[in-house]
């Protein structure tokens, strides 16, 4: 993300609002290798298919910000391969992680793994090194470190049905889960702003967290995301597209300013919520419409969205989630031409 996006985003958390309203997208491997016409394992496995795709992308839309921006990553595959789970990568279908824990007795062999050297992880890391200096002569910087949340990467360890009849009938050793890979990813995140300076803001994942009442957000899922955004960067990003609704009160006081949520609620029902505060990224449906309609869908599902927010400070144009599979070059130009219009 080059200097002018960086401050847009940054006025835009603050409730500043320009001239134009920002757009943004969350872009990775379901989007980007195929709309750059390359299969999955090729930009995974190759450092200058992944730095074309993302440099593609940036040229083809310069007002538009892509975040993280040049996210390096192996899919859902990143942060459980840590914990030694067999990852597939088909040609051109997304990487999946088969579960290691096959008991709930497992959970209590368990180790924090070590984020210099175990799994994909210096893979990752390494790929944003070895392209910094290709980056920063675009006149971009590396700004987020990422990783998936706690109960997603326990929803992949141990399988989402397994791991959630574990939420309901041993709360001792979800727990005992939970803190352990807590522990894990706040070491990720302080390595990722070790390893690049340039680094002020951070992006969380977990749609795992949509499938829990408020009651179990607020024992098993807050307690723990609180601690994980307790980190000093600037630009504190939450993504839960799955259903928000029980829960999405609450985010602000993660220390969330920056909320990528799904399509269940108005980004003006979701400011109500939060009481403002919190900028949203969202959020016309991102399957339905932005992938599978035509330029002239996108268009007035824009349209509706920004009439229904009545207050526009506090948001950013997007789709509710990240760019899903086969959208075209031709809707995000209508969904920028809507925006601006």
């Amino acid at each position: 993300m080059h200097d002018r996006h960086w401050a847009e985003l940054k006025a835009a958390i603050a409730g500043k609002t320009g001239a134009t309203m920002p757009v943004g997208f969350i872009i990775d491997c379901p989007w980007l290798p195929n709309w750059y016409g390359v299969n999955l394992i090729d930009y995974f496995q190759s450092d200058d298919v992944w730095f074309e795709a993302n440099k593609k992308a940036i040229e083809t839309f310069p007002d538009i910000m892509f975040l993280p921006g040049f996210w390096s990553e192996f899919g859902m595959c990143t942060e459980p391969s840590a914990f030694g789970v067999k990852c597939q990568f088909p040609e051109n279908e997304f990487p999946f992680a088969q579960k290691c824990i096959q008991s709930e007795d497992d959970v209590d062999n368990l180790e924090v793994p070590n984020v210099e050297t175990d799994g994909l992880l210096p893979f990752m890391l390494n790929r944003l090194t070895r392209n910094r200096s290709r980056i920063e002569k675009m006149g971009h910087k590396i700004r987020f470190s990422v990783s998936r949340g706690p109960l997603n990467i326990a929803s992949f360890l141990m399988g989402t049905t397994e791991f959630l009849m574990m939420l309901g009938t041993d709360p001792e050793r979800t727990h005992r889960l939970l803190k352990l890979i807590k522990e894990y990813l706040i070491a990720w995140h302080v390595r990722q702003r070790e390893a690049i300076d340039t680094i002020d803001g951070m992006l969380v994942l977990d749609d795992i967290v949509g499938f829990i009442s408020e009651a179990d957000y607020l024992e098993f899922a807050h307690p723990y995301l609180k601690e994980l955004f307790d980190q000093p960067v600037s630009v504190k990003m939450f993504h839960n597209d799955a259903d928000f609704r029980q829960s999405v009160k609450h985010y602000p006081d993660l220390g969330v300013n920056l909320y990528n949520p799904g399509i269940h609620m108005t980004m003006g029902q979701i400011h109500e919520a939060t009481g403002h505060r919190m900028t949203i990224l969202g959020n016309i449906p991102p399957r339905d419409v932005l992938a599978a309609g035509t330029p002239d869908d996108v268009r007035a599902a824009v349209k509706t969205m920004l009439a229904e927010a009545k207050d526009h400070s506090r948001i950013l144009a997007s789709c509710g989630g990240g760019m899903p599979p086969g959208v075209t070059t031709e809707n995000i130009r209508a969904f920028l031409e809507a925006v601006r219009s």
